[in-house]
């Protein structure tokens, strides 16, 4: 696997537009093409969500982006819960319709955030993934937008100042630098593939994974806090 274009720290504003169209190439017909019952699943990364509440989740999030419409509280557990709720009444099709929308028109936006709304873009990757594992699909956090949400979990962990993390990938030419490298900590090291690092950036399950992490604890990597 290579990695896009794009030198490893500096932030490439059109890098978040990108993922979000390349998953979104790859993650709309999927879900055009599963039965109504599919989006009743639950889903195990977001206890209480079923496969429907993630894409409204995520659908919602976009929309807001588009809109430009953060008011006080947005996205807290609260905020999240109501915009759910607002498409209660909704058809499957009609939030995918939505998620579809948001994912072609938030990027422009996302890019000229100065960085702020990056993660949102990773966020939504990762929940693309939660998706395709509840409803059985393999890789469900690979495919082709894998390069892509590595490159911007690079860029939004050193933005963040996040620990410093190098990481050998088995799938990937060179190694990846996470984080900010400064005098106070060693960078830790990883040895394994993208799909578990970016669960482990996640607070994603890695039951059965075989990777290596030295230097740091699993849950001082998670990035979402969930």
């Amino acid at each position: 696997m290579t990695t896009p274009a794009g030198v490893r720290g500096v932030r490439e504003p059109g890098l978040p537009g990108r993922l979000l169209a390349v998953e979104r190439d790859a993650l709309i017909p999927l879900l055009r093409g599963r039965a109504e019952e599919d989006f009743a699943l639950p889903v195990a990364a977001c206890p209480g969500w079923t496969v429907r509440d993630v894409l409204a989740h995520c659908s919602a999030a976009l929309t807001r982006v588009v809109e430009n419409r953060f008011e006080a509280g947005v996205f807290s557990p609260a905020s999240n819960e109501r915009d759910i709720a607002e498409r209660g009444d909704w058809s499957n099709q009609r939030v995918v319709d939505e998620l579809e929308r948001g994912m072609t028109g938030a990027g422009p936006v996302i890019a000229g955030a100065g960085g702020l709304l990056d993660i949102l873009a990773l966020g939504e990757w990762v929940h693309a993934g939660d998706v395709r594992e509840a409803i059985g699909t393999p890789g469900a956090y690979a495919g082709p937008g894998l390069p892509y949400a590595l490159d911007l979990l690079a860029h939004v962990t050193g933005g963040t100042g996040h620990l410093p993390l190098h990481a050998d990938l088995d799938d990937a030419d060179e190694p990846l630098r996470l984080g900010k490298v400064s005098g106070e900590r060693t960078p830790a090291r990883y040895i394994g593939d993208g799909p578990t690092l970016l669960r482990l950036y996640a607070g994603r399950p890695v039951d059965g994974a075989s990777y290596e992490l030295a230097g740091a604890s699993v849950g001082e990597l998670n990035i979402f806090g969930e």
